[in-house]
């Protein structure tokens, strides 16, 4: 099991469902988690609220309305991935 597992076992299955809409249909708005999980609103609201607690799910501004927010999946960077773009950043400085 990986680490988001164990901390995502100890969540309520309100909690679990959202994640995996998130998931599956990539950023949503609290709106479309709502539509798309058949959740009730508040449910939706405190599966956020405790999956942002938990480190698992972002929340950023939704550019066609300011008004609501975006939640998606945080997205852990590997060590292999790091280290790729920090060559790839070196081989461009070399090329200026």
């Amino acid at each position: 099991m990986t680490s988001t597992d164990d901390i995502v076992q100890d969540l309520p299955p309100s909690a679990k469902l959202v994640l995996k809409v998130l998931e599956y249909n990539g950023g949503l708005t609290q709106k479309q988690i709502v539509e798309n999980s058949r959740l009730s609103q508040r449910t939706v609201r405190d599966a956020l609220d405790r999956l942002q607690e938990a480190d698992v799910v972002e929340k950023d501004i939704y550019i066609p309305d300011a008004r609501q927010n975006l939640y998606r999946l945080k997205v852990e960077e590997s060590d292999s991935e790091a280290e790729a773009e920090a060559e790839a950043a070196e081989a461009e400085a070399v090329l200026d």
